[in-house]
């Protein structure tokens, strides 16, 4: 076995003993040619032994490597190495040239080729024939016999020893880390080593093999694991990027199949979207095309490609996997549980945060939520937790379900992976809620208090813009969304917009809304972490549906109580104010959304005046409030014995 620093070395002799060998073979044609003897057969004999003996190697030279692979006859090898000569060694043109009997054709052709090589093929000239298949030589025009022949730029490369790949494929492929696949989880390495043995049997269905599953992350790095173990390099190329003109297809599948079969390779084919026909008949026209170790990754068994591959499933590690790892990576005193209940990150990604945090489970937890931010920018809105338990005015009911919420969610491990609850639950083990009531009654600031109180980030979702006209567009933009919130909450205001009452199926619309409500329910019964729907209108609800929810909170109008309690939390400590009488503030029919409002418009009439919030300028800012809201005004209830 030849180091690498030595291959090359060796690599160049031999090139140098072939470009001597193709030397005297054109010289010998052109004197033949000339009717004078100049160079002996016996020369070119030794020439000839001494390629031989360059050749014998570990591993072999990059041309002879190139012509097992690809399947080349030695007469073809011999033609690209005259076709990469002209440009490994310009002295080769002019003896071309020579060769012809024409100076200016100081070029290759396959005409020169037939006449001065050993044991010429005419089948080496026809478009199936390796040069021409394989894109070994640039395509010839018309005439194809005498036309100029050019070696492809980046096989000459190859022949020189660099090992890139070729430049046209870098717009559609990137690659996998090699190391990416270290240290699977036994779930996940079963499923690796499947895949290495269909690839290696490479029998039956070929090469392919079909990833199913949500967990994209896990497709890839079981990929970049069996390729490693096969000794493969892996690059991903997502399936929108593939050319849809038959034309074009065959030509990025043709280079594929031979950069796969020169460096070698093995290919993640990322399909994205499952419904789209047109990218269906790409997918599958492609992979008609190649026969490299390749992986297929879908959301759903793609039927339409299970004929043509192995399928298998794939998820992410499961809760004691996470476990394990996090205990790895933080040490075995770490309070982990926490973490790999919430959190379902791959093992690299739990090694890596624990670096960042440097041990600290309190770190790596807030390194967790920061990583899910970047996906759910463009979905939705992240909402900065403020309000505390002081801070909402609540019924005893409310407060004690909210309570439960919280306690649910802290005590997943334990119940559902500890005291075995997750193996008898077959819908999912997520946590979905219901917060229902009149508008500003305190359910957003609800779902702000469990988001602070449990450490995790709170986006908002807003159900009127996710829903579609377009028949599977709102299940589309629905799984982008969860597949992107890992850990997080997540708010949808406006369930009515969905969750309306839907008893009867009249046409095809509601046929579809209903799948695309079902749809949502399963994504909310799997989603590892808190989902929560809000409506104004809880009887507007179909009860169907409302039996899925683990949880339904009301949140009350309040009553005078409540009102006096949400005025009194309504001014901050520093705000100045004087007089304010808060029994009678406490009459008015506000909530707790109205109160917020009235009370920081009566902040900024104040300071405009450069006065103190008194209860005149309260009441001037709950008459503008009433008014907002085309609710009925009586001057009595808005009118304070005494100046602003």
């Amino acid at each position: 076995m030849t180091g690498h620093g030595g291959w090359e070395a060796a690599n160049g002799r031999f090139l140098a003993a072939s470009l001597e060998w193709l030397r005297l073979v054109l010289r010998a044609h052109h004197e033949a040619r000339e009717s004078t003897v100049d160079i002996s057969v016996d020369k070119v004999t030794a020439a000839a032994q001494e390629v031989a003996d360059a050749e014998e190697i570990s591993p072999p030279p990059a041309l002879v490597v190139l012509a097992a692979r690809l399947g080349l006859s030695r007469f073809e090898r011999d033609t690209l190495l005259l076709c990469a000569a002209v440009e490994l060694d310009p002295s080769i043109a002019t003896l071309c040239a020579l060769a012809h009997g024409d100076e200016r054709m100081a070029y290759p052709t396959f005409a020169l080729a037939l006449a001065a090589l050993p044991d010429p093929a005419w089948e080496a000239v026809s478009p199936y024939g390796g040069l021409r298949f394989w894109r070994l030589v640039d395509e010839p025009p018309q005439g194809v016999v005498s036309a100029a022949l050019r070696a492809d730029e980046r096989v000459v490369n190859y022949l020189k020893g660099l090992g890139h790949l070729d430049h046209r494929l870098t717009p559609v492929v990137t690659r996998i880390p090699p190391d990416a696949g270290d240290g699977l989880p036994p779930s996940q390495q079963e499923v690796a080593d499947q895949v290495v043995r269909h690839w290696q049997a490479g029998t039956g269905t070929g090469a392919v093999v079909q990833l199913a599953g949500p967990a994209d992350d896990a497709k890839q790095l079981v990929t970049a694991h069996a390729a490693a173990a096969c000794g493969l390099l892996a690059y991903r190329l997502p399936a929108s990027l593939l050319p849809v003109r038959p034309v074009e297809l065959d030509e990025v599948a043709r280079l594929w199949q031979r950069e796969a079969m020169l460096l070698p390779l093995a290919l993640y084919v990322d399909v994205e979207e499952t419904g789209e026909n047109r990218a269906a008949s790409t997918v599958a026209g492609f992979l008609d095309r190649v026969t490299c170790p390749t992986v297929v990754a879908t959301r759903e068994i793609r039927a339409d490609l299970a004929h043509r591959s192995l399928v298998l499933d794939t998820c992410p590690p499961t809760p004691a996997e996470r476990a394990a790892a996090w205990r790895g990576a933080l040490g075995p005193g770490a309070d982990i549980d926490g973490l790999a209940a919430q959190f379902a990150l791959e093992v690299p990604a739990i090694t890596e945060v624990a670096a960042e945090a440097g041990g600290d489970p309190a770190v790596a937890w807030r390194a967790c939520r920061v990583r899910t931010r970047p996906r759910l920018a463009s979905l939705a809105e992240r909402l900065e937790p403020k309000a505390g338990w002081d801070d909402i005015v609540l019924t005893e009911q409310a407060r004690r379900q909210l309570g439960e919420i919280a306690a649910q969610v802290r005590q997943r491990s334990t119940v559902f992976h500890e005291w075995g609850f997750g193996e008898r639950i077959t819908r999912g083990l997520g946590l979905s809620a219901l917060f229902a009531g009149p508008s500003g009654t305190g359910k957003t600031m609800a779902a702000e208090v469990l988001a602070k109180q449990l450490a995790l980030d709170l986006y908002r979702v807003d159900l009127s813009a996710v829903v579609s006209k377009y028949i599977g567009e709102t299940e589309k933009n629905l799984r982008r969304l969860f597949d992107a919130a890992e850990g997080v909450i997540l708010l949808f205001d406006e369930a009515d917009a969905m969750f309306g009452k839907r008893s009867e199926v009249h046409d095809a619309h509601d046929r579809y809304a209903n799948i695309e409500i079902s749809y949502l329910l399963q994504r909310m019964e799997s989603h590892p972490g808190l989902a929560i729907l809000t409506t104004n209108l809880r009887t507007a609800l179909d009860s169907a549906f409302l039996r899925r929810l683990r949880f339904v909170v009301e949140f009350a109008f309040p009553g005078p109580v409540e009102r006096e309690s949400m005025w009194r939390r309504a001014f901050p400590a520093k705000a100045p104010h004087a007089g304010l009488d808060f029994d009678r503030l406490a009459q008015l029919p506000v909530s707790g959304g109205m109160t917020r409002n009235i009370a920081l418009n009566a902040a900024f009439l104040a300071a405009a005046d450069g006065a103190q919030i008194t209860m005149q300028t309260v009441l001037d800012a709950a008459r503008s409030e009433f008014r907002k809201l085309e609710l009925p005004v009586r001057e009595r209830d808005f009118t304070w014995e005494g100046a602003r």
